[in-house]
This record gives structure tokens, C-alpha cells and sequence, in this order.
């Protein structure tokens, strides 16, 4: 018997009426997160269409901890997410390639990145979950610290930092740092207690979490931003395939105009950081080409050999991401 979804069936009363279909979102991020306010444009888009669909949001992680929620999605106990597909490199290491760096090197070049057949690898991947996307995305991030500004490999020697996916950790590793992995909606409290000295993420967390309040130097994404992270909304594919071809539509629809409003927020979203950041007395650094140069230097002897043992096609996935222009 086909396993039941998270989704409420279309159920029809005594009476005859319709009643719509909901759906599940998880997510870790605050109200007034971009993350969130793209699954919220889908849901009102959708519901402005009047196809018997809604989409009920649980934001900060009350439904689903942060890196708890891509296994809950792909068993069909979870509708849909907006979610940083490395949380997931430890069930699919492939995923790791979505948060390596020195890949992209801007918003625009990550949107070419996200319509190439390297992200049609990824999507077979994901396929083989059960679950399929329907918002590309990425978010660029920095470094902030505690313990001196951080612009090149040398700043992170014996400092303990946080960076979201296993390769920027094996980077910073390889520069001399000591790793603390945690969820993003961690950083604050760990850096309040001292667990942190400084940490990488993106721009929209650096903002949405105040960490501001926290950190004493910004190394922002500039011209020369090391750290691109894939973050779509995601959707289980037998859910999708269970709505009728008029909600497909509306859904799709509604998520085609959120990923447009997504990349240009992005890149509003990296000015509006730092100033956010200097207008609270934080130290704002700069990251040169020859810093960036030297970080990606690391990571051609650090992460990307690494990626390439762990996966199985981990070269060809590798040289297709890296190949597009």
C-alpha cells in the first residue's frame, strides 16, 4: 500500500464540498528571513490561485530541527522545505559540491550554475530521495570573528570556527583552524558562550540572527565572496505528483516568480548586511583577489580532493560544476 503522505488528502463531506489540500513547509530560519519570505510567496501566490491548495509555513525549526529535515522529506513526512542541500552530504555526499569553495563567484554566476547539467546531477540524486525542486537558490556569506579579522588562510590559525558543509571545513582545517559544526541558528549562543571564535555563513544569517551583537569584525561577500551556499525549496516528489495538474501549475507558477525575487534579493541582501553590521560598530574587512586566490589555492589541495574520494563520480560532477561560465 502506497505510504501515507504528510500532505492532507482532498477529503469530500457528507455534502459534497472540497476541501483544499495542505501542505507541510519546514524551515529554520525567523519571519523575516529571505528564506522565509520566499516559501511565503509561494504560498500566497498559490493561494491566490484558487486551486484547492494551501501551504501551511512552520518556521524556526518548529516543526523540524535545522539538519533534521531532508530525511523527514524524502520518506513523505514532510510536504516541502526551504533547506541548505549540504545539510544533507552526509546521506548524499554529492551534495557537498553545493557549499564548496571557490565554485561560484557571484549571484549571477550561481544562477547559471543552478540551469546547467550539473544541477540536472543533482536533481537525479535528489529524484532518488523522492524529492524534487522547485526554488534554485543561492546565498552568499563571510566570515565574522572575534579573534581579528579574518580575509586569508592565515587569520583562522588556531581559532575555532564554524562553516556549514564538510568542505569549507576541511579548508579551514587545512589553514590551521579548529572546526565546531552547528546549525546555523546555533552560531549566536556559541559565540555568546565563547564555544565560537568566529564563524562563516551566509549574509541573510549573518543579519537574521543578530550576530552583530556577538562578533567584532565582517568580512562581508564582496567582489571576491569565497562562500556560495545552494539553498532551494524542496518538495517530495510523490507529493507533488499526487496534486492534480491545475495545482502543479499554480505551484510551479508561484515558484518560477519566487526564484527571480530570490536572486535579486540576494544580491540586495549582502549591502544590506554590512551596513547593518557597521552601523552597530562592527570592524568591516575587505577580502582582496590575493586572499581569494590563496583560499581557493587551499581548497584545490583540501576540499576538492576530498570531494573527489568520497564520490563515487565526484570528478565528473566536479568539472561540470566548474566548467560553467
Amino acid at each position: 500500500m502506497k505510504r501515507i503522505l504528510a500532505a492532507s488528502v482532498l477529503a469530500i463531506t457528507a455534502a459534497g464540498t472540497l476541501h483544499a489540500e495542505s501542505l507541510k513547509l519546514s524551515h529554520q530560519w525567523s519571519e523575516g528571513d529571505v528564506r522565509h519570505k520566499v516559501a511565503q510567496m509561494v504560498a500566497d501566490e498559490v493561494k491566490a490561485a484558487n486551486v484547492d491548495l494551501e501551504i501551511q509555513i512552520y518556521p524556526n525549526q518548529t516543526l523540524f530541527k535545522a539538519r533534521e529535515q531532508y530525511t523527514p522529506l524524502s520518506r513523505g513526512q514532510l510536504d516541502m522545505t526551504v533547506f541548505p542541500l549540504s545539510y544533507a552530504g552526509g546521506q548524499q555526499p554529492a551534495y557537498n559540491l553545493t557549499l564548496m569553495p571557490g565554485l561560484v563567484k557571484n549571484h549571477d554566476h550561481g544562477a547559471r550554475l543552478s540551469a546547467s547539467p550539473f544541477m540536472e546531477k543533482i536533481e537525479e540524486i535528489l529524484a532518488g530521495d523522492d524529492v524534487k525542486t522547485l526554488v534554485h537558490g543561492y546565498l552568499a556569506g563571510g566570515f565574522g570573528s572575534n579573534k581579528g579579522c579574518i580575509t586569508k588562510p592565515e587569520d583562522v590559525q588556531g581559532v575555532t570556527i564554524r562553516a556549514a558543509g564538510s568542505s569549507f571545513e576541511q579548508m579551514l582545517a587545512g589553514a590551521g583552524a579548529s572546526i565546531s559544526s552547528m546549525a546555523s541558528s546555533e552560531i549566536y549562543s556559541a559565540l555568546q558562550t565563547g564555544v565560537l571564535d568566529a564563524t562563516n555563513t551566509s549574509s541573510e544569517s549573518f543579519l537574521s540572527y543578530r550576530l552583530y551583537e556577538q562578533l567584532k569584525c565582517y568580512t562581508p561577500a564582496g567582489e571576491t565572496a569565497l562562500w556560495f551556499m545552494y539553498q532551494p525549496m524542496l518538495i517530495n516528489k510523490t507529493t507533488f505528483d499526487g496534486l492534480n495538474e491545475a495545482q502543479q501549475k499554480a505551484l510551479m507558477d508561484a515558484s518560477a516568480k519566487a526564484e527571480a525575487w530570490y536572486l535579486e534579493q540576494a544580491k540586495d541582501g549582502d549591502a544590506i548586511t554590512t551596513k547593518a553590521f557597521a552601523d552597530a560598530g562592527v570592524e568591516i574587512a575587505e577580502m582582496s583577489q590575493a586572499d581569494f586566490d590563496a583560499w581557493r589555492e587551499l581548497a584545490k589541495t583540501t576540499s576538492y580532493p576530498e570531494f573527489v574520494k568520497e564520490v563515487g563520480n565526484g570528478q565528473e560532477l566536479l568539472d561540470m560544476a566548474l566548467s560553467v561560465e
